[in-house]
């Protein structure tokens, strides 16, 4: 009897690690499919839009699954996480790749984990070691430090609009794991979705464009991306996966996201990606590895 429980145990986490794993593989196109999309499409429109057919496919998936409605104390955790991840960070990425490549932006992403784990201690009133801190304002510096060194001067905009998309993304990725425990994983990125519906659809009637004419496919497929794959269903795996395997270990799969996302830029935009690039995103890795570690 032992035996089997220990089994099915380790068959819940390796199923949350595949999960997560392919939670983080749908986040990685991200970027890249925004550059694409806000070249034919206004920011906030995609921002809009996005979530607008997000938020329908999921209350279809609540309504199919007969999924129960939040309880009171349930919809400002929901509303947060939606300010984070279905407004917010999308938002302000989508501004943000109007004056920076994407391949530039992702260097901004290696800074989420550990966004995530400072917001998760201030939500949880985890007490982290002292050396958390340091990975912390080590992993900070070296952003910041690339930033000012590519020429922060050329596009200011950009570099403190991915500043900003991180810390409410980790507010969001924080707040909804949390919620995830009592909530369940999919559940909670589909509620707040249709949580913001009254919002976001509204608006992205208004702000349409008068006309469609003359956009090419790759923004139509990029907004079919960034619509289906990244608003909803990265969400149910990552969601999924941290409720399986363990919000602190699935976590640090986010690791890996910079690595995809450059190869992405490189492979699908023909973008440049220089060798101090790459070593800055490996050493902002090496502290948030660092700092997630501590914060235990």
């Amino acid at each position: 009897m032992e035996r089997t429980s220990r089994f099915s145990t380790l068959d819940s986490s390796t199923q949350g690690w595949i999960n997560g794993f392919i939670g983080v593989l749908i986040f990685s196109g991200s970027l890249p499919a925004t550059r694409l999309a806000v070249m034919a499409f206004d920011p906030v429109f995609l921002t809009l839009i996005r979530a607008t057919l997000a938020g329908l496919l999921g209350l279809l998936l609540l309504r199919l699954f007969k999924e129960k409605r939040p309880s009171r104390g349930q919809y400002m955790p929901l509303v947060i996480v939606a300010l984070g991840v279905v407004i917010g960070f999308p938002l302000l990425t989508a501004l943000a790749l109007q004056y920076v490549t994407s391949a530039h932006s992702i260097v901004f992403i290696g800074l989420l984990p550990l966004a995530t784990a400072v917001f998760g201690v201030l939500r949880g009133g985890e007490r982290p070691r002292p050396v958390f801190w340091l990975f912390s304002i080590l992993g900070s510096a070296l952003v910041m430090g690339y930033a000012f060194a590519q020429g922060l001067s050329a596009a200011p905009a950009g570099d403190l609009l991915m500043l900003l998309a991180v810390l409410v993304c980790g507010l969001g990725y924080a707040e909804g794991a949390r919620l995830s425990r009592s909530l369940g994983g999919w559940q909670v990125i589909c509620w707040a979705l249709v949580v913001s519906l009254p919002v976001v659809a509204p608006l992205s009637v208004i702000l349409a464009p008068h006309s469609f004419s003359g956009i090419p496919l790759p923004a139509w497929l990029s907004l079919g991306y960034v619509s289906l794959f990244s608003m909803l269903i990265g969400f149910v795996f990552w969601y999924r996966g941290l409720a399986q395997g363990g919000i602190a270990a699935v976590g640090q799969l986010q690791l890996l996201q910079p690595f995809f996302g450059l190869a992405l830029a490189a492979g699908l935009l023909h973008e440049q990606v220089s060798l101090g690039m790459l070593l800055v995103t490996l050493a902002v890795i090496g502290c948030v590895a660092g700092a997630k570690h501590f914060a235990r």
